[in-house]
């Protein structure tokens, strides 16, 4: 939401954050206004060099804001919220900028002497709402209302209730029981167009004491609830009880015994021809060349068992059936044809143990 604002017969720039719920007003337009110069953005540069203080938090309290420009176009501007904006004011020595000086001192000195004596926030709030118009009565149901008001908020803020967005969320459900609508949605069916104007402040003598009602209905209602240290403590289930020591605790198993079952426990071998070799004893193994199932078709084997039958069928080595039978025999006589068929044996047996 944007808007122009008028401040001696000139406009000042303005845009409402939603999100802050506050007016951000252009730095430009106001510093033009009271200081008369011609070049706004040299001045603002030459004020930030006088004013440490000032340069040091200006991007963040002078954001760059969207606003409407002279000739009508969507631009970025440099803008500030009123705190910020009284802070750039009061940096500025022009006489115009005197009457906000004095101003500022005197609402500091009224805040001051409320703190001392807080009835006096009391009386000068009655005042403005009698400059405002309003009656004695409406006065009277308003005063009423807000005491009501801090009762609920205090309970809630017992209950852990600490940012405002929580307490909009609250304050929208009981605005919902009590008129059908939100806070929000109410503005919009009164037709209030200035987002920080009260909506209490428009409410009839009638309205406000629904209000109050409902407001009141709920600090009841708070206060009967059990609070959490009001609730009983919740019992944790009791531990299960440690062994006795006289009973003996089950012996582990070893890894080896892990690994390698006993025999009436092990799993049956995948081929049911063969036996389990891994609780035969190494002497009862059956030779690996001899393993075949019924079918035989043999399974694929690896080669030294391949190479071990060929040596077994041929003891000559590698030679051929058609070739002599006395070269063959003798040399399977011979010391290094056992050998080897030794050495084809051992290695037949390790590759079946594993």
């Amino acid at each position: 939401m944007s808007a122009i604002s008028l401040f001696e017969e000139k406009q000042v720039r303005r845009a409402w954050n939603a999100a802050e719920e506050k007016w951000y007003f252009s730095v430009d337009d106001v510093v033009e206004i009271l200081t008369g110069s011609v070049n706004v953005k040299d001045y603002v540069k030459k004020l930030r060099k006088r004013d440490p203080e000032l340069h040091s938090y200006w991007g963040t309290n002078c954001p760059l804001v969207e606003m409407t420009a002279a000739d009508g176009k969507k631009r970025k501007i440099r803008a500030a919220h009123t705190q910020a904006l009284l802070r750039i004011i009061q940096s500025i020595p022009s006489p115009k900028a005197e009457p906000f000086k004095r101003w500022l001192a005197k609402v500091g000195f009224e805040r001051l002497e409320e703190i001392e004596n807080p009835e006096l926030a009391a009386k000068r709030m009655r005042e403005i709402y009698r400059q405002k118009g309003y009656s004695e009565e409406w006065i009277e149901k308003r005063m009423r209302g807000i005491a009501v008001r801090d009762e609920l908020t205090d309970e809630w803020k017992k209950r852990g209730v600490k940012e405002s967005k929580e307490f909009a969320i609250l304050t929208a459900e009981i605005s919902k029981a009590t008129f059908g609508m939100t806070p929000a949605e109410y503005k919009a069916f009164k037709e209030l167009s200035n987002p920080k104007e009260n909506l209490r402040d428009h409410m009839t003598d009638l309205e406000l004491i629904f209000t109050m009602l409902g407001e009141a209905s709920t600090t009841e209602i708070a206060k009967k609830c059990a609070t959490p240290k009001d609730s009983p403590p919740i019992k944790k289930p009791p531990r299960p009880a440690a062994p006795s020591p006289a009973t003996p605790a089950a012996p582990s198993k070893s890894k080896a015994a892990r690994r390698f079952p006993p025999a009436a426990t092990s799993k049956p071998c995948r081929n049911p021809k063969r036996k389990n070799s891994r609780n035969t004893p190494s002497h009862e193994l059956p030779i690996p060349c001899e393993i075949r199932p019924a079918g035989g078709t043999a399974h694929p084997r690896p080669r030294r068992l391949r190479k071990f039958r060929r040596l077994r069928e041929h003891p000559g080595g590698y030679a051929r059936p058609e070739s002599g039978v006395a070269e063959r025999d003798a040399h399977a006589r011979s010391p290094s044809a056992s050998a080897s068929v030794s050495f084809a044996r051992a290695d037949a047996l390790a590759c079946a143990r594993r």
